[in-house]
């Protein structure tokens, strides 16, 4: 009789425990109005931050291109945006 109470009280003790998160969780969670103010903060929605990330890409897929093409060792260049025949990336 002992262990039945015992297991009830523990039963009780862990469903409360889960409502508490629950409730919890439910206040913490953002509206939908206010995931979406959040979603236009974000620096990928700016367009000069995309423009700028863009460039970098282009930066760094020319940097492996001539990589790839060339014995020179481009990791030791001084200036990375000049290229090892002496043109501008």
């Amino acid at each position: 009789m002992e262990a039945l109470r015992k297991a009830l009280i523990v039963g009780a003790l862990l469903g409360a425990g889960a409502g508490v998160g629950s409730a919890l969780f439910v206040l913490v969670t953002p509206g939908e109005e206010q995931k979406q103010a959040m979603l236009k903060e974000i620096p990928e929605q700016d367009p000069r931050r995309r423009d700028e990330a863009t460039r970098t890409k282009e930066l760094v897929l020319a940097t492996l291109q001539e990589a790839a093409t060339t014995q020179e060792n481009v990791a030791w260049r001084k200036n990375w945006m000049v290229g090892g025949d002496g043109r501008s990336a």
